[in-house]
């Protein structure tokens, strides 16, 4: 088992970190495209989480790391365990990004934590971000990352569930292209989601892996749309099983008082992700 020294993780506690970057017309509408959706109409509020795209950590090709992620240290505590997931998080939407808004980013580490797991040790790395335009903030975010160990085995598909029933649901097909799309449009280089050979010898995976953030944009939109295009107040999520590609799956949400229940499913019904969204 990795030793882990967490008392000088811990000193990143309160590190910080600002970055700005443009809402351009090119970045909405591949964002757009990306979605299956229309191009952007000027002076329209933008999809959500479309803030997932600007100001990515990039670095050059000496400081990336064997997985295609920068390097461990700088800014994020240099976690001494290899494999790294985004595991959730939660957002609060509270103004609309446009086209033409010039937008900061504040970064802070709010928390780093231990422990042991089936897998081995696991190291949590809680991050709050807050976005604002001249406008004002638009965006708070928790973001939860959780780093651990290599895989001993091979990583499989979460067992098959029972047929949920849903108010709505959109099918995605999981195609190479679709990965490849978002990863360029976040600037993500983690091998996982492109280099299929890096993703099954590597990391123990039995295909390319669906980025997280993905699911969670197309949960949040379908909210907003079946709130007729009111973004949700508060946006939960968090991952509960890798999604892989080769097969559609599905982004799905029931409504309850105050908002909504979402989940993604896999083509055998298998939740890979869930999410809440209050109005």
């Amino acid at each position: 088992m990795t030793e882990v020294d967490i008392a000088r993780l811990r000193r990143w506690i309160g590190r910080e970190e600002r970055k700005t970057d443009v809402v351009t017309v090119g970045l909405a509408d591949r964002f757009r495209a990306t979605l299956g959706g229309r191009a952007v109409a000027p002076g329209e509020a933008l999809p959500l989480a479309i803030h997932w795209c600007l100001a990515p950590a990039a670095v050059p090709p000496e400081e990336i790391g064997s997985d295609g992620h920068p390097a461990r240290g700088g800014f994020l505590p240099p976690v001494p365990l290899p494999r790294r997931m985004w595991a959730g998080g939660a957002l609060e939407f509270l103004l609309p990004l446009q086209v033409g808004d010039t937008v900061e980013r504040l970064s802070r580490i709010a928390d780093v934590s231990e422990k042991v797991g089936r897998t081995g040790r696991l190291v949590f790395v809680t991050v709050e971000h807050e976005i604002s335009t001249d406008a004002g903030l638009a965006v708070s975010e928790r973001q939860d990352l959780v780093y651990r160990e290599a895989q001993a085995a091979s990583v499989s598909p979460a067992a098959p569930g029972a047929p949920r029933p849903a108010d709505a649901s959109l099918a995605v097909d999981a195609t190479t292209t679709l990965l490849f799309r978002y990863s360029a449009l976040t600037f993500n280089g983690h091998r996982i989601h492109y280099d299929r050979d890096y993703a099954r010898s590597v990391e123990g995976y039995p295909g390319l892996v669906v980025h997280g953030p993905l699911q969670a944009t197309l949960l949040a939109n379908l909210a907003a749309r079946l709130a007729d295009g009111r973004p949700p107040r508060r946006f939960v999520y968090r991952g509960v099983s890798p999604l892989f590609d080769g097969a559609p799956f599905t982004a799905n949400a029931v409504r309850r008082d105050g908002g909504f229940d979402l989940w993604c499913a896999d083509s055998r019904g298998a939740a890979t992700m869930t999410a809440t969204a209050e109005s």
